[in-house]
């Protein structure tokens, strides 16, 4: 039993580094702090992993044909090129914002898009959201493997251990983003630039996912 759950732990972990997961966090991830990085990748593994129990229980009672979880891997593909698309869009319209400040004696980097800046809530339940939608990309192949390896039922505990792999990655890739946002985005020229390449390589992604 331990070994199983261990498994699953582990298959959260190598789950979690597949490309557009990985897409998905630097998008979202890029000029956000220390704060925002860590509560953004928390809820989208949180997002992917209340998506994947909810596919679990419906595959409990309801067989699905592999048509339908086909749709799947094509929504994780169009969101992820969506994001790209969007992300594109802010850059070549110029609509990308950098404000710097002194708080406390630290100089704060602030960066947004459009021409107000506030703060809210909005980017916090995009990325749930986002975990949501993407965790139906490819929820027929997670199943069968922690299926497989608890006798074929997918419980609440598997879908947590699961999620906690997939967290601890997502977190780990965040903190990597953080350390690019802290000593590369400091002017406005190298965070479009940033968010052009994040663009760039969503639409490659998304396109790789649809051809795939």
């Amino acid at each position: 039993m331990e070994t199983g759950l261990a498994l699953i732990f582990w298959y959260g972990m190598l789950h979690a580094f597949g490309p557009d997961h990985l897409t998905a966090i630097a998008d979202f991830s890029i000029g956000k702090n220390k704060q925002k990085t860590l509560l953004i990748t928390s809820l989208f593994a949180l997002g992917h992993g209340l998506s994947l129990f909810i596919f679990a229980k419906i595959l409990q009672h309801t067989e699905l044909s592999e048509n339908i979880l086909a749709y799947g891997d094509m929504i994780s593909a169009i969101v992820i090129m969506s994001i790209g698309v969007y992300l594109l869009f802010m850059v070549v319209t110029d609509r990308i914002q950098l404000r710097k400040h002194i708080h406390e004696d630290k100089e704060h980097i602030h960066i947004w898009f459009g021409k107000s800046h506030e703060h809210n809530a909005v980017e916090n339940s995009s990325s749930f959201s986002l975990g949501l939608l993407m965790g139906a990309g490819g929820v027929r192949g997670m199943l069968i493997t922690l299926g497989a390896v608890q006798g074929g039922v997918v419980d609440l505990t598997m879908v947590g251990l699961f999620t906690l792999g997939v967290m601890l990655v997502f977190i780990a890739f965040g903190m990597l983003i953080l350390y690019v946002n802290q000593n590369f985005l400091g002017n406005l020229q190298n965070v479009r630039r940033a968010f052009a390449t994040a663009g760039f390589v969503s639409m490659i992604v998304g396109t790789n996912i649809l051809l795939g």
